[in-house]
């Protein structure tokens, strides 16, 4: 059994901008891109044709946004502008460590979070009470390109702890994203039905039970 934990809202809480859009534009300004005054309806705006279920990520969608107002634009500038927007402040969740030591008792433990802003779930891993040897891989959408509740996030944090996906074990906050576990054959821990202190002991009945099976 290998376990799978979503990271924001999950294992941590971290703040974001009230204002994307507006905390973008303040980085970018910084770096001497020009910010077209309609930036808010260009931020708003889909640039970028992706499939169902792919990550956009941040830098690039920020990036087409300048150039659909004629903005030329680094996309280095457009990724440095987009970290510094979103550098949170972060908090461990009660029970969290404990979970994630439970996990470690079973098997194979990694974090598949949804996430569109490069770097930020290891500076946000940095700021937590968690240490990046906690976890066996650390899968993240705007890494390998899709967002929870794609399958082929799931199948590759399975193929990263090196078990079938039916042998998956997700624990996370959102019922649509997190869930999207159970369509490759694991199973989806839900914090609306269990909260992340009674993690261990589900962990154990679900191992007892695939023991016997």
């Amino acid at each position: 059994m290998g376990v799978s934990f979503d990271l924001f809202g999950t294992l941590v809480t971290a703040d974001r901008p009230d204002d994307p859009a507006t905390a973008v534009a303040t980085e970018l300004a910084n770096r001497d891109v020009t910010v077209p005054d309609d930036w808010a309806e260009a931020y708003a705006e889909p640039h970028i044709d992706a499939p169902d279920g792919a990550e956009v990520p941040l830098p690039a969608h920020v990036s087409r946004a300048l150039a659909s107002r004629g903005i030329d634009n680094d996309h280095n500038a457009a990724r440095r502008a987009v970290v510094a927007a979103f550098d949170p402040a972060v908090e461990t969740r009660p029970d969290a460590l404990e979970a994630v030591a439970a996990a470690r008792e079973r098997g194979p433990v990694a974090i598949c979070s949804n996430c569109s802003v490069p770097e930020l779930v290891g500076r946000t891993l940095v700021r937590s009470a968690f240490d990046r040897d906690d976890f066996d891989a650390i899968v993240t959408s705007v890494g390998c390109g899709w967002r929870k509740p794609a399958p082929e996030i799931f199948e590759l944090t399975a193929d990263e702890l090196g078990v079938d996906p039916a042998d998956l074990v997700h624990v996370g906050d959102d019922p649509r994203a997190d869930g999207g576990v159970e369509a490759v054959g694991g199973t989806a821990l839900l914090l609306d039905e269990v909260s992340l202190a009674d993690v261990p002991t589900q962990l154990t009945t679900l191992a007892e039970r695939s023991s016997h099976d």
